[in-house]
């Protein structure tokens, strides 16, 4: 599979799956939570409350793991394994790109001053389980 075609098959899997774990490092060992995740190209956004230990987490060290698509279907489900650095976002552009109405269970709106947004930029992307050579490893 050459690039072009990879990066296609990896967006097929951003675009259709939208929950997935978000691990970050803590105390030098693996935490992992479900998170809600949006896409523009292969950057990846979250939003989440600055009162949390992933936000702590992050400012500490910033190397994430991100598994997306496996719908739990059985053995052979497409999905894509994400490594990057993520970083916090509190600009208002973020916040409104990401808002939505089911928010509003934990924030006080857009313009709550604990709502931010997690943008992780990827180092590593592979994608999983599409075919006898799995895995294909795009080059970023």
């Amino acid at each position: 599979m050459n690039q072009t075609e990879l990066k296609q098959q990896i967006m097929k899997v951003l675009e259709e799956s939208k929950v997935g774990t978000l691990a970050t490092v803590k105390g030098r060992k693996p935490h992992s939570r479900y998170m809600t995740f949006f896409n523009d190209d292969l950057t990846l956004y979250t939003p989440t409350s600055k009162e949390t230990h992933k936000t702590e987490e992050i400012e500490e060290n910033p190397n994430v793991h991100i598994l997306l698509g496996y719908e739990g279907e059985g053995y052979g489900d497409t999905f894509v394994e994400i490594q990057g650095k993520a970083s916090i976002e509190e600009s208002r552009e973020y916040k409104e790109k990401l808002w939505n109405e089911h928010m509003e269970k934990w924030f006080d709106g857009k313009d709550d001053p604990n709502y931010i947004v997690l943008k992780i930029t990827p180092d590593t992307i592979r994608l999983m389980n599409d075919d006898e050579g799995s895995p294909h490893t795009l080059e970023l």
